[in-house]
C-alpha cells in the first residue's frame, strides 16, 4: 500500500511539475461595438485595406498583394515602429477580414502569434456591429515573464488596442469622414 501510496504522489507531483513549466496558453479577445451606419457604410472603412487610419495609432498603411488573394499590409505607428500583417481571408461579400501579424514590437502590441478576424453585421437598416476576434499568446513566451508582458498585461494590452480601434472607427463612420 505504501508503494501505490508513493507512486500516487510521485505522480502528482511530476503532472504539477509538467504543467507548471508548460509556456503560456493562447490568450482569445472578442470585442464588438455597434455603430450608427449601415453595413456597407462601414465595411467602406474596414474593407479599404490601404487605409488603416482607424486603428489605433495607425499613421501609414502599405498594401502589397491581391486582396482577392493573399497580401501583406504594413501598418506604421506614431512612433516610427511598424506592424507587417498578412491576410489569411478577405471576404467583401460576407464583410470579414482574418489575417495574422507577422512582425511587432511586443512594445507596441504586447502578444506573440496574433491572429484576427473583423467582421461588420447589419443590425437594421441604419446600425451595424462590428466584432474583432483576437487569438495571441502574451508578450513573453518562455516562463517567468515580467509583469508587463505577462497574461493579465498582455490581454489588458490588446484589449486596450482593439477597443480604442473600434471607438476610432465609430468615430470615423459617424462623423462622414
Amino acid at each position: 500500500m505504501k508503494k501505490i501510496t508513493l507512486a500516487l504522489a510521485a505522480t502528482a507531483a511530476l503532472v504539477a511539475a509538467t504543467a507548471q513549466a508548460h509556456g503560456p496558453t493562447r490568450r482569445k479577445i472578442t470585442e464588438s461595438i455597434e455603430i450608427n451606419a449601415p453595413a456597407d457604410k462601414v465595411w467602406a472603412v474596414v474593407g479599404d485595406l490601404k487605409n488603416a487610419d482607424w486603428m489605433q495609432n495607425v499613421t501609414k498603411t502599405e498594401l502589397t498583394g491581391d486582396p482577392a488573394g493573399k497580401f501583406k499590409r504594413l501598418l506604421t505607428l506614431k512612433n516610427g515602429n511598424q506592424i507587417s500583417e498578412t491576410s489569411n481571408k478577405y471576404k467583401p461579400e460576407d464583410k470579414l477580414f482574418s489575417y495574422y501579424i507577422d512582425k511587432v514590437d511586443v512594445k507596441d502590441l504586447p502578444a506573440n502569434d496574433y491572429s484576427a478576424t473583423i467582421t461588420v453585421e447589419p443590425e437594421g437598416n441604419a446600425k451595424s456591429k462590428v466584432e474583432w476576434k483576437a487569438a495571441f499568446y502574451r508578450g513573453y513566451m518562455n516562463n517567468d515573464p515580467p509583469p508587463d508582458l505577462n497574461d493579465e498585461a498582455s490581454e489588458k494590452g490588446v484589449g486596450d488596442w482593439i477597443k480604442a480601434s473600434l471607438a476610432n472607427l465609430k468615430a470615423k463612420v459617424e462623423k462622414g469622414s
